[in-house]
């Protein structure tokens, strides 16, 4: 009976009777009952967006730095872990650059050095006919001091020459060189057994002090 009770006062309800807001304590009671659930379910939905949204943006944030400061966690872990092997490898670094900086020349060795690009090519029978300093080209780490050379001999002579040059223990580098038939010419085949006439230009480097 109940629910007939309800269902038939529910039929006779008018929705209009919502405009009068003093008769709201007459309605039936099924009536007040939705109202009750829906104004209940409505204040649900107002007080997830205005509580809940924020709470679930701010634990996002929070999950996101999580994440950025375990992989800043990890990298410093793995730093400090290989901390004695990154040491060790700097030394080995230290000595290898101390290693090529002592093969680099100073001003003072420069004389010294074209003496031993002299005897090289006077020990592989070359013949020279000038070998001139350049101006000094400056980088950031090093100086750069290039040699104008030029001498004549035999083919096998000039190759004997620039790789016994490449092998002196100061670092010594060749760079745009020619070779043409003695008296000037075109190269050709013919000349490999005959007297040629090299021009090349020799580097030496030195560790540039003034960046200190």
């Amino acid at each position: 009976m109940a629910i007939q009770n309800v269902i038939e006062s529910l039929r006779n309800f008018d929705l209009n009777d919502l405009n009068d807001v003093n008769n709201i304590g007459s309605l039936p009671g099924a009536v007040k009952s939705i109202i009750w659930i829906l104004a209940f379910f409505a204040g649900l939905a107002i007080g997830y967006f205005i509580l809940v949204t924020p709470l679930q943006e701010e634990l996002a944030k929070t999950q996101k730095q999580e994440a950025n400061l375990r992989v800043d966690f990890e990298k410093k872990y793995f730093e400090s872990a290989h901390l004695e092997a990154y040491r060790q490898q700097k030394k080995e670094m230290e000595l290898s650059f101390e290693t090529i900086l002592r093969q680099l020349p100073s001003d003072t060795e420069i004389p010294g050095l074209i003496e031993d690009i002299t005897l090289v090519g006077l020990k592989n029978g070359l013949n020279f006919t000038s070998i001139n300093l350049q101006a000094e080209k400056k980088f950031e780490f090093y100086i750069e001091k290039p040699i104008q050379i030029v001498v004549s001999g035999s083919y096998h002579e000039l190759g004997s020459f620039v790789s016994d040059v490449a092998d002196l223990s100061r670092i010594v580098t060749l760079h745009d060189f020619t070779i043409l038939p003695e008296g000037g010419g075109a190269r050709g085949s013919e000349n490999i057994g005959g007297i040629l006439k090299m021009n090349i230009l020799a580097k030496t480097y030195r560790y540039n002090d003034e960046r200190r």
